[in-house]
């Protein structure tokens, strides 16, 4: 760090370091919930102006909250989610990674970067959070790509595997007006076409099989969109976090 980046954090400013792997600060737990780094970094990232013009400003001080919104828009309690899955650990596709460890790795570090999390709604409402469903439901298997196939469909209102646990956060989907303000708030631009459809990791038929790979080329055709996708995002939160004359690296 050079002299320069000391004084102005101590100023008040924020290094945004899209190279940081929050394993490195997790004391061997889940950056989700152990990461003092991730945290911050939520907190900064999504505390701006909705499309409304009202600012979600998120606040990290509410005991037993990870992070906290509350205004006239509503209340929010909201957790961290890594949306991008190497597989690393899953043990039903342990056959295919041992294979390619090095290229497994190599996804799982990425994806330990602020491109790879996002924020969503983690106080149960008569169900599974978002977070929870996403992963247990077989036919998304923990992909953002599908998920965020399913967000769009729910602003449109049309069924998807994850409508009915979307349907009860949709005042957390309101606050974003469209599809179109929900990516652009999150920096998700570079999943989406320009026609406002998916740029899906691997081909998509519609949620009509579950998804898998059926060898190390199909993991490694998934392994290029994921790593194109992370790099873009991390790319854009350091050109939005310049913008806001925070320090990047």
């Amino acid at each position: 760090m050079t002299t320069e980046q000391i004084r102005s954090q101590s100023a008040g400013q924020m290094i945004v370091d899209t190279a940081f792997n929050f394993y490195s600060d997790a004391n061997g737990g889940d950056p989700d919930s152990t990461s003092p780094t991730l945290r911050k970094y939520h907190k900064r990232l999504w505390s701006k102006p909705l499309p409304n013009g009202l600012v979600f400003e998120l606040a990290d001080n509410r005991p037993g909250a990870y992070l906290h919104h509350h205004s006239q828009a509503g209340e929010f309690f909201l957790g961290s989610d890594a949306i991008t899955h190497s597989y690393k650990n899953q043990k039903q596709k342990r056959w295919l990674t041992k294979q390619i460890a090095t290229e497994v790795e190599e996804l799982f570090d990425k994806g330990s970067t602020i491109g790879g999390y996002i924020i969503f709604p983690n106080k149960m409402r008569g169900g599974k959070t978002i977070n929870q469903a996403r992963g247990i439901t077989n036919i998304i298997d923990d992909r953002f790509d599908l998920t965020l196939e399913c967000i769009r469909r729910f602003y449109l209102n049309k069924k998807s595997p994850l409508y009915d646990t979307l349907r009860r956060y949709k005042t957390f989907f309101d606050l974003f007006g469209t599809f179109d303000g929900y990516v652009r708030f999150f920096l998700l631009d570079d999943l989406i076409h320009g026609d406002n459809k998916i740029k899906f990791f691997l081909p998509f038929d519609g949620f009509k099989t579950c998804p898998g790979f059926s060898g190390v080329d199909d993991y490694l055709l998934y392994k290029q969109g994921v790593m194109t996708f992370i790099d873009s995002r991390n790319e854009r939160i350091r050109t939005y976090a310049s913008t806001q004359h925070w320090i990047t690296e």
